[in-house]
């Protein structure tokens, strides 16, 4: 089996003039973790605030960020950060320009709204406010209030809007009544405006030539903004590679920042896989040209580790297929170091127990086309992407699963010539392999049951796959006890196995109970009930009976109620398994006889919704199911204790907040 990766502890004394590129080289290959964290916040410097003045020139531009791009990984130069300046400097002038355009022609068009409002008032405005009787007010308002203001003063005063959109009025009424008139213009938030005593409204000459200066400022301010969608599209490639550049930068002074360090020699200590510790060695020499001092040690040869005050990082190593279901395990808890990597087990038992609950051949084709559209980056969703592989093995499982079953879509009859062709090969023929749905004979009865007997059957292999796997590890921590005499230890393991054998030979094999029997069954029970008294007895831990005798009876008596119904329990609950494969076939069926019932368009309209329900409904359904079952009844026998999972130390663009 296997385990997981060797690690070891690197030390390296690095000189001043070469940390930058160390640090360059260790956050590319991403196979080097700080024992301690050191990243922070990097001093204020200039690169610094050359990226963040970038990131502004990125937004500006509309220039999306750096998602998905890749470019190699390279520390800023000093051509670089002369080609930085001017671009800051280009990109400035255009913005600057933007904003003087965009003020003249909002002053511009301000101007022409104004004059457009005062163009029905062709008397002197002097003339109107010398009438004794003649109370005026102009000026503006918000054009939702106007009927209200109207509305308001009824008979009293009238309003007369100066401009069309009637944010601008004039208000007369009587001497008498102007009280009245400023009240409600108050309410309605009036705010009056001086106009010229001579003024008699705005020519229609003024009002033709205020309208070109709108449309010329508006054009300018067009151009502006094509030129800087030009600008942003001649220098796209060069801004991002900038950004990424700079960007790297600000990280090597973050951590450099945090590293321990004298006026010219650096320190890091860090955790990298064996298998790449020489070749890191000699990169890092010919990086410094041999200025660099390494050392490197066994986890047994750090004392944090020996004291138990730090965790060796766990990192697993699989091929593409394994890999994308590490995801899993970690998700769970990390492995702790030197123990058995459970991630094959998880992707052969989650393939295997998607594919008996969700069997059909043509829906397991849509996973599998998925999972290759994922793979590919074709089709995104999410973050998932990473989990193509993942897709296409649960589609394949349930397309084998749907071939043995005879569906395809819901559709028992595609798949029939195949499966009596294949049937036939061996006694009669029949339309299905394996068949799921209960027909009311005996046999389909009997085979049903069988079928839930295959899933228990799996679920042992799951339960012991993970009793071994906890034995091994306990052997390996040297945790002896455990390993012994725990639940989930050899003595549990035995109880567990021999009773699962008992009740096999009194089922099948026709055997009555023997005294032996019940002998072998109390032994194994016993020592498991008091394994924490006979744990610290192999460990050397005294006292033995920790809080006395009558303490470790009552525990052990709780214990072997624990242990029976956690045995019982992990072993029913794989009954789910042929609960579910049965669920999917009867909804199948039902699929299948609407389908008959409905007209010939009606029916692939069902066949169509009713597979896209079963294939995203039932299908997080079941992913869940089968999760719960390797969380519940596989993890849970050996993860008794998390790790520590390992985070390389690696280079990722981020944008500034």
């Amino acid at each position: 089996m296997a385990k997981t990766t060797t690690m070891r502890l690197v030390e390296l004394m690095v000189l001043k003039q070469d940390i930058q590129n160390v640090l360059l080289y260790l956050g590319k290959e991403g196979d080097f973790q700080f024992q301690n964290d050191v990243r922070g916040e990097a001093e204020p410097n200039e690169d610094r605030a050359l990226f963040e003045k970038l990131s502004h020139v990125r937004s500006f531009l509309g220039i999306a960020d750096l998602d998905g791009y890749h470019a190699p990984l390279e520390l800023p130069t000093q051509e670089d950060r002369d080609a930085c300046n001017h671009l800051i400097e280009l990109a400035e002038q255009i913005h600057q320009k933007e904003l003087s355009l965009s003020d003249n022609l909002k002053r511009v068009s301000d101007a022409a709204t104004e004059a457009q409002s005062f163009a029905n008032l062709k008397v002197s405005y002097s003339e109107l406010e010398s009438l004794s009787f003649l109370t005026m007010r102009i000026g503006k308002i918000a054009p939702a209030s106007y009927d209200s203001l109207v509305k308001a003063v009824g008979n009293r005063a009238v309003i007369l809007k100066l401009g069309e959109d009637g944010s601008r009025i004039m208000a007369a009424c009587s001497k008498n009544a102007r009280f009245a008139l400023d009240t409600e213009l108050k309410a309605h938030h009036f705010v009056e405006l001086a106009v010229p005593a001579d003024f008699k409204g705005i020519p229609d000459d003024m009002l033709a030539t205020l309208a070109a200066q709108k449309e010329e400022a508006q054009k300018a301010f067009d151009e502006v903004q094509e030129e800087r969608r030009n600008f942003a599209l001649a220098h796209e490639e060069q801004l991002k590679k900038l950004l990424q550049a700079f960007s790297l930068m600000s990280q090597v002074h973050a951590v450099q920042d945090g590293l321990e360090s004298t006026q010219f020699v650096y320190r890091l200590t860090g955790w990298i896989p064996a298998y790449a510790s020489r070749d890191m060695m000699k990169r890092i020499d010919a990086i410094t040209e041999g200025r660099a001092a390494l050392r490197e040690y066994a986890p047994d040869e750090v004392a944090a580790v020996v004291s138990g005050q730090e965790k060796v990082p766990t990192k697993l190593k699989h091929g593409k297929i394994v890999s994308n279901f590490e995801r899993m395990v970690f998700s769970y808890g990390s492995p702790l170091y030197g123990t058995i990597d459970p991630t094959p087990f998880v992707a052969l038992f989650f393939t295997l127990l998607f594919g008996l609950m969700f069997g059909d051949a043509g829906q397991g084709f849509v996973f599998l086309l998925i999972g290759i559209l994922m793979h590919r980056k074709l089709f995104k969703l999410d973050g998932w992407e990473k989990f193509g592989i993942v897709f296409m093995a649960i589609g394949i499982s349930s397309m084998i699963m749907g071939i043995l079953t005879g569906e395809v879509f819901a559709n028992a009859e595609l798949l029939a010539p195949f499966s009596r062709w294949v049937t036939g090969l061996f006694g009669t023929p029949r339309d299905q392999i394996l068949p799921m749905m209960p027909s009311g004979d005996s046999q389909s009865i009997m085979r049903m049951f069988m079928f839930f007997g295959f899933a228990v059957g799996v679920g042992f292999i799951i339960n012991t796959t993970g009793l071994v796997i906890n034995i091994i590890n306990q052997f390996a921590l040297k945790h002896y006890g455990k390993a012994l005499f725990s639940k989930t230890g050899l003595t549990g393991a035995c109880f567990f196995w021999y009773v699962v054998v008992f009740a096999l030979r009194l089922a099948f094999l026709g055997h009555s109970p023997a005294l032996y029997d019940w002998i072998i069954i109390g032994t194994l029970l016993l020592l498991t009930a008091f394994g924490e008294p006979l744990t610290r007895l192999v460990d050397g831990e005294r006292p033995v009976l920790e809080d006395g005798l009558g303490t470790a009876i009552i525990s052990a008596v709780v214990e072997v109620i624990e242990i029976v119904s956690s045995y019982l329990s992990n072993t029913v609950s794989f009954l789910r398994v042929g609960a579910f494969a049965l669920a999917h076939a009867v909804l199948g069926y039902i699929i299948e006889t609407l389908c008959v019932m409905a007209p010939a368009w009606g029916g692939i309209l069902i066949s169509i919704v009713g597979n896209a329900i079963v294939v995203v409904l039932e299908g997080m359904v079941v992913s869940i199911q089968v999760v719960r079952l390797q969380y519940y009844e596989f993890f849970s026998k050996f993860f008794n204790e998390t790790g520590r999972e390992f985070k390389p130390f690696v280079f990722e663009y981020h944008s500034v907040a």
